[in-house]
């Protein structure tokens, strides 16, 4: 390569003469590589772009194959001053008139009163039960407290059904031992045995109740109902009430009926993302003949291969008990664009009149509208799954235009150094010439006789 861009023997400006060359040669290919760099790379955002229309449709039709988002109830109570209720799927529509005449109440039981908390009571064992169920000991020491016994009663590994507490009333410290569940199976007993000959321990643990254990009792319909706990499952088919307050003389009215909403915003919800795709599908596919304009992937394939794919599957009939079904029965139609329009009132009606038809409509395993369209989304938005196969094509062919730009630059570079050499040795040429012409005209101009043209 030369010294400098200018020709010593010649005045030719070399360095610029081969960066033209060079340039000359290189600039189509590499705006050949700068065009299908900017091709494939807006293809993979064309691709992204789908695949995320695509999953989000597919998220949509997830809620649509489920079995709770069809059929379900919902609940409403009059008033939320004395209970509240949840529903599934088993609950039957009507309503119903509920009083609460007692809340369910856990039973407390308290020790005698002690002179203080840092008395000792005596040498033994104290043994718990609540209800039927299995009662377990604490080994009470000579020298342990009120403080101390009511310690080892709350970390016994065996113990689940009590907890106990020291209350300092105005004759002393006495402790309390207050069951952990509620109603009248959820009594406490407690059986205190002396070891040192006195009888401290016994008489110190002779309980006493100080709260008594009570069962909830509320009427449904005139019809009494009476529970261990405050929560009511089994009343009413479907329906679980939780109660709050009682009283006898107020009654709360308890409506179930069919959860329309849930079921028109699952499919509203589909009507949108199923348009989401076919707008992005229409986007990268389009041609615009008056700017000639074209979406990145006019003429691929493969959108038009899921454009295709999806409208056949909502043109399609579905077999259920009421008969075969399609969109159109729902009051979803089909616009001129190819997108989806919902009415929304026939939608409601016909959820309102539905017996089940609509659930087998979408959500039949294998058959149903929206498990078919799940299915055919999983197939290119999962991993390694279509999309991403198309991605990996595409990353490839960014790798070897990646791989023919460093190619071409070595090649550049290598008929860089060529030309730099071939135009050196022309350019030594020339300055040799050069010093033969001057050392000639040197020796002419010095022969006798010859007038000088300057004279």
């Amino acid at each position: 390569m030369g010294l400098t861009s200018v020709g010593i023997g010649s005045g030719i400006d070399i360095g610029g003469i081969v960066t033209a060359l060079v340039n000359a040669e290189s600039a189509g290919k590499i705006a050949k590589f700068d065009a299908n760099e900017g091709t494939i790379t807006a293809q993979i955002s064309g691709i992204g772009s789908l695949k995320s229309a695509m999953s989000e449709f597919k998220t949509k039709l997830t809620t649509l194959t489920e079995s709770t988002t069809f059929g379900s109830q919902k609940v409403a109570t009059s008033t939320k001053d004395y209970l509240s209720a949840t529903v599934d799927k088993t609950a039957v529509s009507g309503s119903y008139q509920v009083k609460v005449e007692q809340l369910a109440q856990s039973q407390k039981v308290g020790s005698a009163v002690v002179t203080d908390n840092a008395t000792t009571i005596g040498t033994g064992s104290l043994s718990i039960a609540v209800g039927t169920g299995d009662s377990f000991s604490v080994d009470v020491e000579a020298t342990d407290t009120l403080t101390e016994i009511m310690n080892k009663i709350n970390d016994s590994d065996d113990n689940s059904d009590v907890t106990a507490t020291i209350i300092n009333g105005e004759l002393g410290p006495q402790l309390v031992l207050s069951a952990k569940t509620t109603g009248l199976d959820s009594t406490i007993s407690v059986t205190a045995t002396d070891t040192d000959g006195n009888t401290g321990l016994a008489n110190t643990f002779a309980m006493t109740e100080v709260t008594p254990a009570k069962n909830a009792i509320a009427y449904i319909d005139g019809v009494k109902v009476v529970s261990q706990k405050n929560s009511i499952s089994e009343a009413i088919t479907g329906v679980s009430l939780t109660l709050t307050a009682a009283d006898i003389d107020k009654t709360t009215t308890l409506t179930v009926s069919k959860d329309t909403a849930k079921m028109k915003t699952a499919i509203e919800g589909f009507v949108t993302a199923y348009n989401s795709v076919m707008t992005t599908i229409q986007g990268l596919t389009s041609y615009d003949a008056d700017s000639g304009s074209a979406g990145i992937l006019q003429g691929d394939s493969l959108p038009r291969s899921i454009q295709s794919q999806m409208r056949n599957m909502l043109s399609s009939q579905y077999s259920t008990s009421d008969g075969d079904k399609m969109l159109a029965n729902l009051g979803i139609t089909t616009t001129r664009e190819g997108l989806l329009e919902v009415d929304s009132t026939k939608l409601t009606e016909a959820i309102t009149s539905d017996k089940g038809a609509i659930a087998e409509m979408f959500s039949t395993e294998d058959t149903g509208l929206a498990s078919k369209m799940s299915s055919l989304m999983d197939g290119y938005v999962k991993s390694g799954g279509i999309m991403d196969g198309r991605d990996t094509s595409l990353d490839d062919q960014l790798s070897r235009i990646t791989d023919s730009r460093e190619a071409l630059s070595t090649r550049m570079a290598a008929y860089s150094d060529r030309l730099y050499t071939q135009f050196n040795a022309m350019d030594l040429v020339v300055a040799n010439l050069n010093s033969t012409a001057s050392d000639l005209q040197s020796r002419l101009d010095s022969l006798p006789g010859v007038v000088r043209s300057n004279n």
